[in-house]
């Protein structure tokens, strides 16, 4: 088994890969690449037995077979490199010979017949989704999503699809987030829940990516294919709690605003919140918010006045300035819509401008009580 390959095109592959592979892994064999070769393709996977991912290489090569490489010490010596052809020969004495313009570096190989082979779907559904609606979808929710291991349906993005549309939702109980896009549908209904380390890695490719992403599912597993990429992942088992029931429909108080400068002020006034609620209070009245924080242990307090445009009685609302910065952060448009009902029910967060067409974005946020 031999093949030539660029360095700088297999690093940037293997880099990719990489990603999937944890620190510390219960079977060793997961430390390592697997190198699949059929004559002028090789195919790389890396797995932690939940998500699995492989890419498709061009190389110059006539022979097959499949071997198992240590992925670190691997990266670490591709990194090293100049851009040039390595050619890789499987020795008899265990070891893969890599030679470049200037040496020989042998590293011990497993038989890939040990590799963790990949689950095949039985008949999937099937939906073509454009890279950048997925890349975007992924980064509006991912960022909601929870970490409580207690509550493991909430710590991945709900995909739902249907011939009206595609829906994204993610939430960790005290925010929410919706992306929802028209413009894009599937064949038949189906929905399911993806977990968060597949869909970061996926996001960070999808980004540069212009192709079309092919996603085929069934009630266990789901398998995203585009450019040479093939990522599959185990889905998280479970219902997704009933989100359209905690969006409230009626709300009366609409405040409008720049989010930049809503933003600084939110970041500048919760340097001075309670560092364990974050606590930050605003007082809308007329054409007017108040953003407030005070922190009573230590004597700290900070206060703004913005201008605004308000429709809805005079209120006083409480919100963790954290979860109110990451949302803000993550919304693109000038100027953002904040409705809201009563100070204990749920306020909404959506962009005024910026969106495409048949894309809407819908962020829910929990107040905290105040103390008054």
């Amino acid at each position: 088994m031999k093949f030539i390959v660029s360095s700088s095109y297999l690093l940037k592959q293997l880099q990719v890969l990489g990603s999937v592979i944890n620190s510390s892994n219960t079977l060793p064999i997961l430390d390592n690449f697997l190198f699949e070769l059929d004559n002028n393709e090789l195919t790389v996977s890396a797995s932690d037995l939940e998500t699995t991912m492989s890419a498709t290489l061009a190389i110059d090569s006539t022979s097959q077979g499949s071997v198992a490489v240590q992925a670190k010490l691997l990266l670490e010596i591709l990194k090293t490199f100049p851009e040039q052809p390595l050619t890789f020969t499987v020795e008899e004495n265990n070891t893969i010979e890599i030679s470049s313009n200037s040496g020989k570096y042998a590293l011990a190989y497993a038989p890939g017949e040990e590799f963790p082979k990949a689950v095949n779907l039985e008949e999937p559904s099937v939906t073509l989704v454009p890279a950048d609606v997925l890349a975007t979808a992924v980064s509006k929710t991912i960022f909601a999503a929870g970490n409580d291991d207690l509550r493991p349906v909430m710590s991945g993005v709900f995909f739902q699809f249907s011939p009206q549309g595609l829906t994204f939702v993610a939430t960790d109980a005290h925010k929410l987030v919706k992306y929802a896009r028209t413009d894009v549908t599937a064949s038949q209904v189906a929905d399911f829940i993806m977990p968060k380390k597949p869909l970061t890695i996926l996001k960070n490719i999808l980004s540069t990516s212009d192709a079309e992403v092919k996603i085929e599912y069934n009630d266990s597993n789901a398998t995203f294919s585009f450019d040479n990429y093939v990522l599959m992942c185990r889905l998280i088992d479970g219902k997704y709690p009933n989100y359209e029931a905690v969006i409230p429909k009626e709300n009366p108080n609409k405040l409008m605003i720049d989010r930049a400068q809503f933003l600084s002020s939110v970041r500048r006034v919760a340097i001075f919140s309670n560092k364990t609620t974050h606590q930050i209070r605003l007082k809308i009245a007329g054409a007017e918010l108040n953003v407030s924080a005070e922190d009573i242990d230590y004597s700290n307090k900070a206060e703004e006045r913005l201008t605004c445009d308000y429709q809805g009685d005079d209120m006083q609302i409480g919100y963790n300035s954290r979860f109110l910065t990451e949302m803000l952060t993550n919304l693109q448009s000038d100027m953002i819509m904040l409705e809201m009902s009563l100070p204990n029910r749920a306020g909404i967060l959506t962009p005024v401008d910026g969106l495409e067409d048949g894309e809407t974005v819908t962020m829910l946020v929990m107040p905290v009580m105040l103390n008054s």
